[in-house]
């Protein structure tokens, strides 16, 4: 990081000096606007025109980040790319930042709640992955999900509950991308099944696998939101069968609702920052909501 600030510092923009402070504050602009552009890359004409910036300072800033490894360029395609050093960063901001930090109190408190296992899941492509697993007191206890396990996203609790939050054409294209996992892995789910499920899962507001993994092993999930709308993660909870019958359903789900909220305040007081307050204007004049990159 040290590293970074110096080869941004050292910069003279637009060929005259500028101080370190605006080469760091510019090139931190380019690097929001590559990491908006992630999955498939940006051109450098596409970050000139959304900057402002004038080409070679936009190059020079583009390099220094390079030589940072906050940027990367494809050798064919020429266009840019977030760096590997970024998800070294990601890792240590985690600690502090992740989905499974702020959820944390929540897990406790709904295992405590509920004396049933509780879990924090985030998506990973086509995939849900289980971050955490709460142990509750309830002396019979379900396994069917283990930190660090993975499903196709629609498959368990959590899992579906996160299926059901995205937009409709995706649900469609992770459904046609998984149909093979489906069929080769998992006999009790079908695309359609699937289907059936997110339709039900909007309609409740929380999602409920009836045994389908594990037949003993049912699971309630809800998915956790973050403020600008997109999907962060979901919570959720494994009791045996015997004590998932409707009526519990109903008190579970109320559980998730308030952990739910709790986390996603969390998020809302993460993403939310006061904007620098312009000469002139008082304080307070403006906010806006971070985009994460």
């Amino acid at each position: 990081m040290e590293q970074m600030i110096a080869n941004l510092a050292d910069l003279r923009i637009g060929g005259t000096s500028g101080s370190g402070a605006q080469a760091v504050e510019r090139a931190l602009q380019l690097l929001s606007i590559v990491g908006r552009r992630a999955e498939h890359g940006v051109a450098l004409s596409e970050v000139v025109a959304e900057s402002g910036l004038n080409k070679p300072t936009t190059r020079r800033l583009l390099m220094a980040l390079m030589r940072s490894r906050l940027v990367e360029q494809d050798e064919v395609t020429r266009r840019y790319y977030l760096g590997g050093e970024l998800y070294v960063l990601g890792v240590l901001a985690a600690r502090r930042h992740g989905l499974l930090e702020m959820a944390a109190d929540s897990l406790k408190r709904l295992s405590a709640l509920s004396a049933d296992t509780s879990f924090v899941s985030m998506r990973r492509d086509d995939y849900a992955v289980c971050l955490h697993r709460e142990e509750g007191t309830h002396p019979v206890r379900t396994h069917a999900l283990l930190t660090g396990d993975q499903n196709p996203l629609g498959v368990g609790a959590g899992s579906l509950a996160m299926l059901a939050a995205l937009p409709e054409e995706e649900v469609e294209a992770v459904l046609a991308r998984i149909e093979g996992v489906l069929a080769s892995q998992y006999p009790g789910y079908t695309p359609d099944i699937v289907r059936e499920d997110v339709t039900r899962t909007r309609a409740t507001g929380y999602a409920v696998n009836p045994g389908r993994v594990i037949s003993s092993s049912w699971g309630i999930g809800m998915a956790i939101l973050l403020p600008d709308g997109r999907l962060a993660g979901a919570l959720s909870i494994a009791a045996i069968d015997s004590r998932m019958g409707e009526a519990r359903q109903k008190e579970l789900a109320g559980l998730l609702q308030a952990e739910v909220e709790r986390v996603q305040t969390k998020m809302r007081a993460l993403f939310t920052v006061r904007d620098p307050v312009p000469r002139g204007k008082p304080a307070g004049a403006r906010r806006r909501a971070l985009q994460p990159v």
